[in-house]
């Protein structure tokens, strides 16, 4: 299996890379990419501004179709893979959970997609997706319908659900990403504290 790290946003309300935020002392990036090393036999970046990442030991790529939000991430990621399934992450999660990207890995095989089913709704961006999505995909992406979810109706899928995710995660914290200063001093505040 590979693991997708999407860094293509344009950071507009954090007003700095999110993926160089560090969180004791780390950044976010190096945290995942070590978590995706124990994993994953290949890593794959998704970014628009690849000269900011040549310090990493990951597969470098950009947007095939430009302009296409998170789905135009997972589908470059997708079609850059040498693996039949990929786990795909922003790069904004400081709290994720080594054993529970496992544990949905392992069972991947059968499903075209398998994605966490906390009770405020599906997590499309902490998920397991086939390369057999990438026609489905593409047609949205075709369309302009950017809605990641979009391309779930004729997959097989995999809801991991509220339960489950409850034993990985008793903090309710594993799906958190920055995506604003307000968010950053939350978690620094201690309220999200790692």
């Amino acid at each position: 299996m590979t693991g997708i790290i999407l860094s293509g946003g344009k950071n507009a309300r954090m007003g700095e890379n999110k993926a160089f935020i560090e969180i004791d002392g780390e950044r976010i990036i190096d945290r995942t990419i070590s978590i995706f090393g124990k994993i994953f036999q290949e890593i794959v970046l998704v970014t628009n501004s690849p000269l900011e990442y040549l310090d990493l030991d990951v597969q470098i790529v950009t947007d095939i179709v430009k302009g296409k939000a998170a789905l135009g991430g997972i589908y470059t990621g997708l079609f850059h893979s040498s693996c039949d399934h990929a786990f795909v992450c922003p790069c904004d999660m400081p709290f994720l959970n080594g054993d529970f990207i496992r544990y949905m890995a392992e069972r991947a095989k059968g499903h075209d997609i398998v994605v966490p089913a906390p009770s405020d709704g599906l997590q499309p961006l902490h998920a397991i997706y086939s390369r057999k999505c990438m026609p489905s995909i593409k047609k949205l992406i075709d369309e302009d319908r950017l809605k990641i979810t979009g391309f779930y109706r004729n997959a097989k899928v995999l809801e991991i659900p509220a339960g489950v995710i409850a034993t990985f995660d008793p903090e309710d914290r594993m799906f958190f990403n920055i995506n604003s200063p307000d968010d950053l001093g939350k978690m620094r505040s201690g309220s999200l504290n790692p």
